[in-house]
């Protein structure tokens, strides 16, 4: 009976266990915005208070509430890559570090002429000001940069490129990362067209049903181009009067002098194409 007392006496003076903080798994990583579920097990009744340390910085308090039951769960949104921890008077829990990936988004200009520079703007969150990116082209050997600029207030950034002559192209923007947050990368949805003026006429009626150069069959329905001497199957996109249509060159023409290229009906059509005149034209 004595050495029951005993040992009751003793674990009521026993120091409560401190807190516990759930296992993240694999998900290290977070997108900025995202929701970042924190639980774990504590004494029952005790006071759990989740703390926040950025990489390089001091410790503070993002969250407190009474666990009642013992357990917990604490739902966050972090901004910032960094390390997190439970703490009660207890004691403190092992840290889980987590890294936050930036948002980056933005748009580019879609059609222009040579010469017209292609501009791109955007936002990186979080919004801090002074923060590096870069705009990418795509090329044969990767991602070349071709502008440098810094975030301004809210995070928003103007990059500019011109291209060196007529093509479709495509950009991204490029976050390298920092302390703050991961690095992050934005490829824009379609390609960027720049054009070069170009003569054209149109081909089509009377021929219909024989066959092209390139070894296909030309029809009413038929969409594509002609040309002297590009290689059949080459993407070409022509602008008229604010439409676009991409299609390939599928035969050989024309065959008078100052005009580049032959439009189908079908092409002539639905660029809304008179008989001659000037086309512009991205390859």
């Amino acid at each position: 009976m004595t050495l029951l007392g005993a040992v009751t006496a003793a674990q009521a003076q026993a120091p409560a266990a401190g807190p516990s903080l759930a296992s993240l798994g694999n998900k290290t990583k977070l997108r900025f915005g995202s929701p970042l579920r924190l639980s774990g097990k504590v004494a029952p009744g005790a006071t759990v208070r989740i703390e926040f340390a950025p990489k390089g910085g001091d410790w503070r308090s993002v969250g407190e509430k009474l666990a009642q039951s013992g357990s917990y769960s604490f739902r966050l949104r972090p901004v910032r890559s960094g390390a997190f921890r439970a703490v009660t008077d207890s004691g403190v829990s092992s840290t889980r570090a987590v890294s936050v990936v930036a948002r980056l988004a933005g748009r580019a200009s879609r059609h222009v002429r040579t010469g017209t520079p292609v501009r791109v703007r955007g936002r990186l969150q979080p919004g801090y000001a002074g923060r590096r990116v870069r705009l990418q082209l795509a090329t044969g050997h990767g991602w070349r940069t071709v502008d440098r600029t810094r975030t301004g207030r809210g995070g928003r950034y103007r990059a500019v490129w011109r291209a060196g002559g007529s093509g479709r192209y495509r950009l991204r923007m490029k976050f390298a990362g920092d302390r703050s947050n991961s690095a992050v990368s934005r490829t824009f949805q379609g390609r960027v067209y720049v054009y070069r003026p170009s003569f054209a006429s149109w081909y089509g009626p009377g021929l219909y049903g024989n066959g092209t150069a390139c070894g296909g069959t030309l029809g009413a329905g038929t969409l594509g181009v002609a040309h002297r001497s590009l290689p059949c199957g080459t993407k070409v996109t022509i602008r008229y009067g604010g439409r676009s249509v991409t299609v390939p060159v599928i035969d050989r023409g024309p065959f008078v002098g100052g005009r580049e290229w032959d439009l189908t009906g079908a092409t002539k059509t639905r660029l809304g194409f008179g008989s001659t005149g000037t086309v512009w034209v991205a390859h």
